[in-house]
């Protein structure tokens, strides 16, 4: 038997400045059986001091582990849930600010005994820029509609960085995949594995939670679509291309994103993404919101067909 109900790992590099949106909202969590297991994947910038200064308050159950050095997301999540020492495994990312009943919530979707995975989805907090204001508030919705619509064997897809899983799954599965040492994709893949499995996906709309999101401005996004697109290689090689479809763009758009994409680069995604942040505001809004849509489509779609571009290790 395991000492907790649940265990709530939150994995972070370069995160002094965020650890206190979860670790604030999990000292007034309504369920008190759990512990919070912080992960530190190299220490750049004292993210053990605020942790530990966590750890002096007493209000919870909370440990550390802190790399040496950067090994990587997903060496980070494994080694937090490796060493949980309870029945349901709680993935909450360092930008997370969950509500009182977060825990409760998460725990009530494992009761009945049945494997389940469980997902709740982002709500993304933007400053007030450009970016926001023509692109990122209108994507966001729409993301958050589209996965509350997304049918059950499509759901798998939203696994991110707030999840839920029993430890037995994760130990069947043998835990996140450390292919995943570029940008993204090690939740999608662990979503997919977990759905392969026989678990039952859950999307839990009570379970939606303010993101502090880093993707703030186009050059930001457009960045990350590069590396997320050079990451779903290696998901289509785990798994193969018929799993999510193909990514060639077609028509007009098509042809248009590709076209783009043979020039995107780290370096032209930033430069293109502050130009088109400067003159967003005086673009009709439409206009500008599919000037945005170019360069970070083009951006993933480069990622995908030159991995090369995109090789930082995370």
């Amino acid at each position: 038997m395991s000492t907790y109900s649940a265990a709530v790992i939150i994995p972070t590099r370069g995160g002094a400045s965020k650890l206190h949106y979860p670790l604030d909202a999990l000292e007034q969590q309504t369920e008190k059986d759990f512990q919070v297991i912080v992960v530190i994947d190299g220490d750049i910038d004292a993210s053990a001091s605020v942790v530990q200064s966590y750890i002096e308050r007493s209000t919870l159950s909370l440990s550390m582990i802190v790399f040496d050095e950067n090994r990587g997301r997903v060496a980070a999540l494994n080694a937090g849930h490796l060493a949980a020492d309870a029945e349901v495994l709680i993935r909450c990312d360092d930008d997370l600010q969950p509500s009182p009943d977060y825990v409760a919530q998460h725990l009530s979707h494992h009761l009945a005994g049945e494997e389940t995975g469980v997902i709740g989805i982002y709500q993304n907090i933007l400053p007030d820029t450009p970016y926001a204001r023509v692109y990122g508030r209108y994507r966001d919705a729409k993301f958050r509609q589209d996965a509350y619509l997304a049918p059950s064997d499509r759901q798998w897809m939203y696994w991110a960085g707030n999840v839920s899983m029993s430890r037995s799954l994760f130990h069947q599965l043998g835990g996140y995949d450390e292919a995943y040492r570029l940008y993204g994709w090690e939740d999608v893949d662990m979503g997919y594995r977990l759905y392969r499995a026989g678990a039952k996906i859950v999307i839990d709309p009570q379970l939606a939670t303010p993101h502090h999101v880093a993707a703030t401005t186009t050059a930001i996004r457009a960045k990350r679509a590069l590396y997320s697109g050079a990451a779903r290689n290696i998901f289509v090689r785990q798994h193969g291309e018929n799993v999510l479809g193909s990514a060639n763009p077609q028509g007009f758009w098509g042809l248009a994103v590709k076209t783009v994409a043979k020039f995107s680069t780290e370096t032209n995604v930033k430069y293109w993404g502050n130009a088109i942040d400067t003159v967003a505001d005086k673009l009709p809004p439409r206009l500008a919101e599919k000037l945005i849509s170019l360069i970070v489509e083009s951006a993933s779609y480069a990622g995908v067909t030159h991995p090369q571009r995109a090789q930082k290790n995370f």
